[in-house]
């Protein structure tokens, strides 16, 4: 009888693998706080003593659960080197809760009466609420996730995923990298020089720890000696308080503030069933098997436990799971991360990090991650089908551009309406289009790359289909929403410019589709060269 090998809960690499997937659930923490606190005049107790303990809880949860679905492939595989899916607050939607739900919801209930306290519990309660209506949709999406990994092409997987990793953890993060350029470009340097470049080190510290320690002392150092970014000061954090995030029935009563929000909501739990599918897809592709479901499953379960338990942000598995893997990191990261990140929401001290790092030093690994993702994502798929990653990138780019100029920071809302109207004789206007475009671009970019796949590998008829399934999403606008916020709604109810650009993207849609019908009618050649007849491609 061949005894069972003994497996290592920690390896060198899972120091790398923590500090950087801990940095990556600060950086949302942060981001979250900046919004509410800085643009919306939140009351920073609320968000550290209420808000963060839940979430950071969802982290725990998620995190206990993967490092547990880690160890057991690795026990049913007899490997070594499984990397655990690593978990953490998702940054597209936690910003659009931040920005789009809570803080107008704060501007809202006081507009109504509410005095500030009122109105932050208030808005508490709808962050919660908001929660469990997004896990509860990932919880009963997660039994189809395997059904439409085998439906969606590689490429399609990858290339959606891709293309956000470049413009939203790519590019985003590089922008607050360099609002600070010393501090954020030597600290994103040497982050290359020890993850990419494999470079070594004068001493034994791990290298992404090693970066964050000098980004750091530059960032204070150079700041206090007045050759630092114009404005800098000393943050002034909030005391530690100890905090536990027991179960509450808060969420009850903020259910009834969702009910305007639905269409933002819905869409956002949507998009991380079609996240969670591409990031399973991604860990595939880097040798590690994880069932579809078991990761939706899981995440939909953290995501409950935070709205429980006070949390305002929804967790979900991060697409680095192959650059985690690259840094040497096995299952001890994700265990780690998950107690330093859930004890951290209950002692206070994620709190304390939070307005203590700088941005400009926590922003470059997520830039690294972007990055790694994004070149994956053409070495997984197979070669001919490499425009079609390419083309997935694109609808990435205009939803980074409608983060920005949506951003109240950026430009007034009345003026933002304004710029989204008007018609000229060259078509819909920019901005329109860019935010058309920009809303549902996961599975906007899903949706085009699987159809041009169906075009390379000859089935014009799939194509076809495919392109019609994007007509109907059209119109209810799971894609191309015309509601700037990117809301969904009966296509019935739009009026005026709004039905208009519906009409003309389901209208795209529908043309292209019919056009791809009649051409498949003739006789053509399967991707080998043979010629076929126009049923046998289909």
């Amino acid at each position: 009888m061949t005894a069972t090998p003994h497996r290592r809960w920690f390896v060198a690499g899972d120091i790398n693998g923590f500090f950087g997937l801990v940095v990556d659930n600060l950086s949302i923490l942060g981001f979250i706080s900046a919004a509410l606190i800085g643009i919306f005049q939140f009351p920073a107790d609320v968000v550290f003593t209420r808000m963060f303990p839940g979430t950071a809880l969802g982290v725990l949860v998620g995190n206990l659960i993967y490092t547990a679905m880690a160890r057991r492939l690795a026990q049913r595989s007899g490997r070594d080197d499984v990397t655990a899916m690593p978990l953490g607050l998702d940054a597209p939607t936690s910003i659009g809760m931040a920005l789009l739900v809570l803080g107008p919801a704060f501007v809202a209930f006081k507009q109504q009466g509410m005095d500030e306290q009122a109105a932050a519990t208030a808005t508490w309660q709808l962050g919660m609420a908001s929660l469990m209506v997004m896990g509860t949709l990932k919880l009963v999406l997660s039994f189809f996730g395997d059904a439409i990994t085998r439906a969606v092409p590689r490429a399609a997987l990858l290339g959606s995923i891709g293309g956000a990793a470049l413009a939203l953890l790519g590019f985003l993060p590089l922008i607050e990298t360099l609002r600070s350029p010393v501090v954020g470009f030597v600290t994103f340097g040497l982050l290359m020089y020890v993850l990419v470049a494999k470079g070594k080190l004068p001493i034994r510290l791990p290298g992404v720890l090693l970066a964050f320690i000098v980004g750091t002392v530059l960032y204070y150092g150079l700041g206090m000696a007045g050759l630092g970014t114009p404005g800098f000061q000393l943050p002034n954090p909030a005391p530690l308080r100890f905090t536990l995030p027991l179960p509450t029935l808060g969420f009850v009563d903020g259910l009834r503030y969702t009910v305007p929000y639905l269409p933002l909501l819905l869409p956002f739990g949507l998009l991380m069933v079609v996240g969670g599918i591409n990031v399973s897809e991604s860990a595939r592709a880097a040798g590690d098997d994880y069932r579809t479901r078991d990761v939706l499953l899981a995440e939909a379960v953290s995501t409950l436990v935070a709205g429980l338990c006070g949390g305002v942000a929804q967790t979900t598995p991060y697409i680095g799971q192959p650059a985690y893997k690259h840094m040497g990191a096995r299952m001890g990261y994700t265990l780690l991360t998950g107690l330093f990140i859930g004890l951290g929401g209950v002692f206070g001290y994620v709190s304390g990090l939070v307005q203590w790092l700088p941005i400009a030093v926590l922003a470059p690994i997520i830039v690294y991650v972007g990055m790694d993702i994004t070149v994956q994502a053409f070495h997984e798929s197979p070669r001919r089908h490499a425009l079609a990653v390419a083309l997935a990138f694109l609808p990435s780019i205009a939803y980074l551009l409608v983060i920005k100029v949506g951003n109240p920071a950026w430009i007034d809302p009345a003026r933002f309406a304004a710029l989204y109207s008007g018609v000229d004789s060259h078509g819909l206007p920019d901005l329109a289009t860019i935010v058309t475009l920009g809303n549902g671009f996961i599975i906007t970019a899903m949706i085009w790359s699987s159809a041009l796949v169906a075009m390379i590998d000859q089935r014009f008829r799939r194509a076809a289909a495919i392109l019609l399934i994007g007509a109907v999403l059209t119109l209810f606008g799971f894609i191309h929403s015309v509601d700037p916020r990117g809301s969904i709604y009966l296509p019935w109810h739009l009026e005026g410019l709004a039905r208009a650009i519906m009409g003309q993207f389901a209208g795209a849609y529908v043309a292209l589709a019919l056009l791809l019908g009649l051409l498949s009618l003739q006789r053509h050649a399967d991707p080998a060269g043979t010629r076929v007849e126009p049923d046998a491609a289909d």
